[in-house]
């Protein structure tokens, strides 16, 4: 590519390897503000919700279905993205593929959990405007 740019007289190797940089501080500015809000939502929102919404079911447990164990994997899931995240290289390159591969899919694991738990919870408990809210919200 960087060829290519050089012939064409669009950037020079130099611009190019300058124009990566910019790329990947980019990519991992927005990656660590995107895990560390997610981390924090789950801390500070979801997990107390989910506590407060298994709260209900102490007399009956049997009536709480698959909240305990959604809920529980939440919790362990955002451990997981948190060890994770923590041992993130240094190298700017590394931490972008890092990010990309070890990490996002992590955080799809966090919120493919958190997914289900809206279906379970109850609905002024769930600490996040649903999909059905984003989406209507402007017709009532």
């Amino acid at each position: 590519a960087k060829k290519l740019f050089s012939d064409m007289g669009i950037f020079t190797p130099e611009e190019c390897d300058a124009k990566q940089e910019v790329m990947y501080e980019n990519y991992c500015t927005t990656l660590n503000v995107e895990v560390a809000t997610m981390i924090d939502m789950m801390e500070t929102l979801m997990l107390p919700a989910c506590a407060q919404d298994m709260a209900k079911f102490t007399a009956m447990p049997k009536l709480a279905g698959e909240r305990q164990s959604t809920y529980e994997g939440i919790k362990q899931e955002t451990d997981k993205l948190k060890e994770l995240f923590e041992k993130k290289p240094h190298d700017l390159k590394k931490e972008a593929e890092y990010l990309c591969e070890t990490v996002k899919p992590q955080m799809g694991k966090v919120r493919e959990l958190v997914d289900k738990a809206e279906g379970l919870m109850e609905r002024r408990l769930y600490p996040f405007p649903t999909y059905e809210e984003m989406v209507y919200s402007h017709h009532s």
